[in-house]
């Protein structure tokens, strides 16, 4: 008897260490709407670190040495990649971090901006759902790779996500097709929505390049207002990111009004408008069709 109550303590000693869920992994999202991505994907597995938080512009961040210890905590750190984030290579040194980095828009083939010098690919893929979905697969091989137990809770989170894609996609096709052909146009501050508009067949412009870190020149400014004016354009569009000046001078130089504020760079706050990926997409289809389809 003393022999087997003897084993009975040892065994429920050992229960506690054997019954404890593994830690959650330690990840970096470069910005919010990776950030996101993660979260539906990794669940509790993971624990997330972002360094752009909702709201902010990647474009002209500014990493701090908390970045760089959140960096060097991590397993991997998944960036969105095309020069969105022109700091990360300076902060993963200087992090010193052995974490694994992934490119979320690996598979993506890019977008490019000639019209203000030499060409520059365009970062702003997850504007189009399609590419969402290669931010999501990318994502979800990423985690198995560093983390092979958890294949069957990774993949069965990132296939009903992707179903939840395919529906948005379906959605915000059907959105923009009450928009008529001759007021497909879309005016905003810099020049983030080029997926979008190839994707779906709208045009943009914007006195800006593909970043906000950098001054519109006079001629650029001038020209848009030539082609609102001439193209009878009905609206031009702020963005949460950007200066609002910009666009009001714009507006009241050429006679169209002020649609609603997309969200352009990244998420807002989670109380706010944009607070996911998907609630991201249907608020600026919705401003663009406010605005747009009449």
């Amino acid at each position: 008897m003393r022999v087997i109550a003897a084993l009975a303590v040892l065994l429920f000693s050992l229960l506690p260490a054997t019954a404890q869920p593994a830690a959650p992994m330690p990840v970096v999202a470069s910005f919010s709407v990776i950030a996101d991505f993660l979260k539906v994907i990794g669940g509790d597995r993971v624990q997330i670190e972002t360094l752009v938080p909702p709201g902010g512009d990647a474009h002209v961040f500014a990493p701090s040495p908390q970045d760089a210890r959140k960096l060097g905590a991590a397993r991997l750190v998944f960036v969105n990649g095309l020069k969105f984030e022109g700091w990360i290579d300076r902060l993963v040194k200087s992090s010193g971090t052995k974490a694994t980095i992934i490119t979320v828009t690996k598979g993506i083939k890019p977008l490019m901006e000639t019209e203000r010098g030499s060409p520059e690919s365009d970062p702003h893929a997850w504007h189009a759902v399609p590419n969402a979905k290669i931010y999501v697969t990318n994502i979800r091989d990423g985690l198995i790779a560093a983390n092979p137990d958890g294949r069957e809770a990774y993949a069965a989170a990132a296939k009903s996500y992707l179903e939840k894609l395919d529906a948005l996609d379906a959605e915000v096709r059907q959105a923009l097709a009450a928009i008529p052909q001759e007021r497909r146009r879309i005016i905003t501050t810099h020049d983030a929505l080029g997926y979008l508009a190839a994707t779906y067949g709208l045009t943009v412009m914007a006195p800006l390049g593909i970043s906000t870190d950098s001054e519109p020149s006079a001629q650029d400014v001038a020209k848009i207002i030539r082609q609102i004016r001439q193209d009878k354009v009905p609206a031009v569009f702020l963005e949460n990111v950007s200066d609002p000046r910009l666009i009001q001078r714009i507006a009241a130089e050429s006679g169209a009004k002020v649609g609603g504020t997309l969200y352009s760079d990244g998420l807002s706050p989670a109380d706010g408008p944009a607070g996911t990926y998907i609630d991201m997409v249907r608020h600026n289809i919705r401003e663009l069709t406010a605005a747009l389809a009449r």
